[in-house]
């Protein structure tokens, strides 16, 4: 029942508009801040999750292969993370603001905010990934007031389409 509302209901789509703007203004804001700031670095951050790793009551590492993870790929390719975390704030932000892309956007919102939560960050990640799945829940409904109204039937035309033509060339 509240699925439906979520996914159907124009006072939702409403709702969902105010918590889009809001996580969007807050991941915009974070990434265009880190793109003209002169220089993101996530080396530091990547070496202090890898030094002080999340732990539990009994003192051993909780998630050791997300540790693993850090240390052995992201660290040795921290250029690309560099690259990555700032144009991935912006972008999503920009698609929860104007409402385009909405759910593609949110999915690349959670990955992130899980990521920092798994480093051990906590901050606001909670609040964010609980909005987050409202909004990933809501999935059109939560794009509705925005660009989501035209994008998404124009992609669902090009995919009827191009399914259709693939179709043709196979049975030729």
């Amino acid at each position: 029942m509240f699925n439906k509302f979520l996914r159907e209901n124009k006072i939702a789509a409403a709702i969902l508009t105010v918590l889009r703007l809001y996580l969007g203004y807050s991941w915009f804001t974070a990434g265009y801040g880190k793109l003209t700031s002169g220089g993101f670095d996530a080396a530091g951050f990547l070496k202090g999750a890898i030094a002080n790793p999340v732990k539990g009551p009994d003192g051993a590492v909780v998630f050791g292969w997300y540790v693993d993870f850090l240390k052995h790929f992201a660290l040795p390719n921290v250029d690309v993370f560099n690259v990555l975390v700032p144009w991935g704030e912006t972008l999503i932000g920009l698609g929860l603001i104007l409402g385009c892309l909405t759910t593609t956007a949110m999915f690349f919102g959670l990955v992130m905010n899980f990521s920092f939560f798994l480093a051990g960050t906590v901050s606001h990640n909670p609040r964010d990934i609980f909005l987050g799945f409202i909004i990933l829940t809501a999935g059109y409904n939560a794009g509705r007031i925005g660009l989501d109204r035209w994008v998404v039937p124009f992609v669902r035309k090009m995919s009827k389409k191009e399914t259709g033509h693939e179709k043709a060339k196979v049975s030729a």
